[in-house]
Formats: structure tokens, sequence, C-alpha cells
């Protein structure tokens, strides 16, 4: 769930008429406001957006594996003597 402050901001949309009717009915059913629907269909989408924006990052990171050579042929063996070697040289 996204969780921002707790402290609620007054926005205005329109709607179509359709839109309207639909939520109204939903939050009938469900016995919640329609703003509360509302809400919770933005923290879906947002939830989604997040998600969507972690696997472009994720997309990203996996296309550079093996693109750049460093020279060396141990790394994966060696990486803390390489790092510490790294470190030590600063």
């Amino acid at each position: 769930m996204v969780l921002y402050c707790n402290r609620m901001v007054r926005t205005q949309i329109q709607l179509t008429e359709q839109q309207s009717v639909a939520l109204r009915s939903i939050a009938n059913t469900r016995n919640v406001p329609v703003a509360e629907l509302i809400r919770s269909s933005i923290d879906s989408f947002l939830q989604r957006e997040a998600a969507s924006s972690r696997e472009v990052l994720v997309a990203r990171a996996m296309a550079v594996i093996g693109r750049f050579d460093s020279g060396l042929t141990t790394v994966s063996t060696d990486h803390d003597d390489h790092l510490a070697e790294a470190y030590a040289s600063q």
C-alpha cells in the first residue's frame, strides 16, 4: 500500500455521468463514500505505477550485465579481495 501523510487535500475532479452513476452504485453496495472508492483506486494505480517503474529499472540494470570488462578474471571468486584492494588505494 502506498502511504503518505494522513492529511487530506481537497481536489476537484470531473467525471462523466456514467462514471458518477457507477461509482455511486458501487459505493452504496459497499456502504462506503464515493471519495473512499476514488482514494482506493488512486492507491491501486500508484502501486501499479511503482511496480512498473521498478520493472523498468530492473530491466535497465539487467541490460548492462556483461557490457563492461574490468580486465579481471577472478572477480566472481575473489570479489572481497578486489574490493579491499580498490578501497585501500583511495
